[in-house]
């Protein structure tokens, strides 16, 4: 899969480069900015995998824009920067950089901390999923525990039994079974059982 990409340089001429190195390796560049209000902007339009930002461009900086994306839109970022000084990177860190370049860019080194974001962003998005589905697991237990007057583990293969014989994930079942006792726990006492 082509990763799509929005460069965030106010230097043109850097700016021209990185998309060079970029679409020569395969990226597809969907965005450009010269500044941190365009940036925002072309990841608004476009949604790309990935963002490129210079540390220091016109307001906001790359920092706050990073800082914005990752409350809004979370995605990896990789910093450029004619800078490394600790403080700065710190800072990048801290508003969720997964990686950065010091200026020159160098191609290899741009494309290795491109794919080691992306690598680092898949990781932790497989890690939420799969958390996400053990507290939606638990919680469907929960329910089938106290319904049905299952144990713990008998609640588990009830579980896995059904999202093997629907051949679904587990995580769409446990939602399956939360939606239904919302449902059954709205219903009014008084409502007959036949509706």
């Amino acid at each position: 899969m082509r990763r799509r990409v929005v460069v965030a340089e106010d230097e043109a001429v850097v700016r021209m480069g990185v998309r060079a190195i970029l679409e020569e390796a395969g990226y597809e560049v969907v965005g450009e900015a010269a500044d941190g209000e365009q940036c925002l902007e072309q990841v608004h339009l476009h949604d790309p995998d990935l963002v490129i930002l210079d540390v220091r461009m016109p307001p906001p900086d790359g920092i706050e824009v990073a800082r914005r994306l990752r409350d809004t839109s979370p995605r990896p970022v990789v910093f450029l920067t004619a800078f490394g000084d600790r403080d700065l990177l710190e800072a990048a860190a801290a508003a969720g950089a997964f990686g950065y370049v010091v200026k020159p860019v160098v191609g290899s080194e741009l494309l290795a901390a491109l794919e080691l974001a992306w690598a680092r962003w898949r990781e932790l998005a497989e890690a939420r999923e799969a958390l996400e589905t053990r507290k939606l697991v638990e919680r469907a237990k929960g329910v089938l525990m106290r319904r049905l007057g299952l144990g713990e583990e008998e609640a588990y293969r009830l579980l896995q039994r059904r999202s093997r014989n629907l051949r679904r994930p587990m995580r769409d079942v446990a939602r399956e079974v939360l939606a239904h006792d919302e449902v059954v726990s709205q219903r009014s006492p008084r409502e007959p059982k036949g509706r």
